[in-house]
C-alpha cells in the first residue's frame, strides 16, 4: 500500500531484533536437548587434548544453533508477510482462529506418528550415525548442522504448536520447553510425546469451537 513500505534500515533493524528475541528463547528452550546429543560427541573426541576436544564441541552447538537460527529467519520472513496480507486484506484476521485450530490440530497430529517415533528415537541416540566424529572445525560445525537438522524435524510438531500459539506466549514458551526436555531426558519418551499430541489436538479442537 501507499505509504505504507519501511525503509531498508528500519527492515534490517526489524529483522534483526526478531532474531535476537527468537535466540533467546531457543538457547534456553534447546539446550535440555542439545546437551544428551552432545554429550556422546564430546565423549568421542576422547584422546585429544581438553582444549581441542572442548573446541570442537562449541563449535558443534553453534551449528546446532545455526539452524534454528535459520529457521528463525523463515519464520520472521512468513510473519511478515501474514502481516502484509493482514494490512491488505484486513477480512482475512477472522479467518485467524480457525487457522491457528487447524495448525493446532496439525501440531499435534504429528506427535501421535511413527515418523515423529523415529525421529525421536535419532535424537536420543546421539551424534553417532554410523560415522566418527569430526576431528577439524568445519567438520564439527557440519556435525552439528547435522544435529541442528535432525532435532527440528523432531520438534517439528511441538514448535509449530507454538507458533500458533504464539512465540510470545510465556505459559506456552515453558509448556513446549517441557515437552521437549521431558521427550530427551524421561525414561518412556513416546508415551510423553503422545500425551503432549493430545494435549495440542484437544487445544487446536477447542480453539477451533471457539472461532
Amino acid at each position: 500500500m501507499p505509504g505504507m513500505s519501511m525503509p531498508p534500515q528500519d527492515w534490517y533493524g526489524a529483522t534483526v531484533g526478531y532474531l535476537g528475541m527468537w535466540m533467546a528463547m531457543m538457547v534456553p528452550m534447546m539446550l535440555p536437548a542439545l546437551i544428551p546429543m552432545l554429550s556422546p560427541y564430546r565423549q568421542s573426541q576422547r584422546g585429544r587434548d581438553g582444549i581441542h576436544r572442548h573446541g570442537l564441541t562449541a563449535l558443534a552447538g553453534v551449528g546446532y544453533f545455526t539452524v534454528w537460527a535459520a529457521l528463525g529467519a523463515a519464520t520472521c520472513a512468513a510473519e511478515a508477510g501474514l502481516l502484509a496480507v493482514e494490512v491488505r486484506w484486513g477480512s482475512v484476521t477472522r479467518w485467524l482462529p480457525l487457522a491457528t485450530g487447524l495448525m493446532l490440530l496439525a501440531a499435534g497430529g504429528v506427535q501421535l506418528t511413527a515418523w515423529k517415533a523415529r525421529q525421536l528415537a535419532l535424537c536420543r541416540e546421539g551424534s553417532g550415525c554410523g560415522r566418527p566424529a569430526a576431528s577439524d572445525a568445519l567438520g564439527a560445525w557440519r556435525d552439528g548442522l547435522t544435529l541442528g537438522v535432525r532435532c527440528s524435524l523432531c520438534c517439528g510438531g511441538l514448535m509449530l504448536a507454538l507458533l500458533a500459539t504464539g512465540m510470545m506466549d510465556l505459559a506456552a514458551v515453558a509448556a513446549g520447553t517441557l515437552a521437549i526436555s521431558a521427550e530427551r531426558l524421561a525414561s518412556r519418551p513416546l508415551l510423553v510425546a503422545r500425551v503432549a499430541g493430545v494435549a495440542i489436538v484437544a487445544g487446536g479442537l477447542l480453539t477451533i469451537a471457539r472461532a
